[in-house]
């Protein structure tokens, strides 16, 4: 039998914005051992066409180019999918950037906005169109990517802080109309994750370094990495999570629960770690 029929996943067809590196690659890759068929969309189409080509090419999975906050990109994205296909179940949306940092006083207005360009309303065009091809089939499952920075304060820059929340929000709110479409919409939101937007590609020492210093700050004791926010997300799209529709789960370790190996602030539970990056 091949992967495609059988799996936690097995008959979907999926669809991941940001699908050429980090957690969106190391989720197409647990999508397609899991059964599913995948659209790998990435504003860097020649490396999403390789990712395609290296899981098995057009019969597993296919490679285009999107910018998330251009609607004619994102429309045109899904309907490749369905053409290529037949239809998309699953979307996750994962496409990010740290954007714009510092403090709030030196905050160019430019980069505030092209931060939320992408992480706001990147996910708002991915549901807007995701429900568009799911309402016909009355059926889907849509995953955004949040960020601890999301649930609480002062673990990311302003700008991404205000766009990780308006994701949950934003879960939350389409969830509670695409429910009537048999479409469930959830989140995850990981902890300190290393991926390429933190670690330059190829830098094996400076990998291992920030891998070192996540575990030890780790309440688990142990580095977070792609694959486990990818597992989470293959749960959400599944039919295992067929009654979970509107939450969003942090894949942090037990970071937000209070939970440290590190020093606390004045025993007030707090810890002293930021996060190392998302998508």
């Amino acid at each position: 039998m091949s992967a495609q029929t059988q799996g936690r996943l097995a008959g979907k067809v999926s669809l991941v914005t940001g699908g050429a590196s980090g957690i969106g690659e190391a989720t197409v890759g647990a999508f397609v051992e899991q059964g599913a068929r995948v659209v790998i969309a990435d504003v860097r189409a020649d490396a999403a066409r390789s990712v395609a080509k290296e899981l098995g090419g057009p019969d597993v999975a296919i490679g285009v180019g999107m910018d998330v906050s251009v609607e004619k990109d994102v429309a045109a994205g899904f309907d490749a999918g369905v053409e290529a296909f037949g239809c998309i179940d699953v979307a996750f949306l994962n496409a990010g950037i740290l954007g714009a940092s510092g403090p709030i006083s030196q905050t160019r207005v430019e980069d505030w906005d092209r931060t939320l360009d992408v992480l706001v309303k990147g996910p708002f065009l991915g549901i807007k169109h995701a429900a568009r091809v799911m309402e016909p089939l009355g059926r889907g499952a849509i995953v955004l990517t949040s960020s601890i920075a999301g649930l609480a304060g002062g673990i990311g820059s302003h700008a991404y802080t205000t766009a990780k929340t308006a994701v949950v929000g934003l879960t939350q709110s389409a969830a509670s109309e695409l429910c009537h479409f048999g479409i469930r919409v959830n989140a995850v939101a990981p902890g300190t994750v290393p991926t390429n937007m933190t670690v330059p590609p190829g830098d094996e020492a400076m990998g291992q370094r920030v891998r070192d210093m996540i575990a030890a700050s780790s309440p688990l004791g142990i580095a977070g990495s792609p694959r486990d926010v990818a597992d989470a997300v293959v749960y959400l799209s599944s039919d295992e999570a067929r009654y979970v529709s509107g939450v969003t789960i942090a894949v942090d370790a037990g970071y937000l629960a209070g939970g440290t190996k590190g020093q606390f602030h004045k025993g007030e539970g707090h810890m002293t770690t930021g996060i190392a990056g998302d998508n």
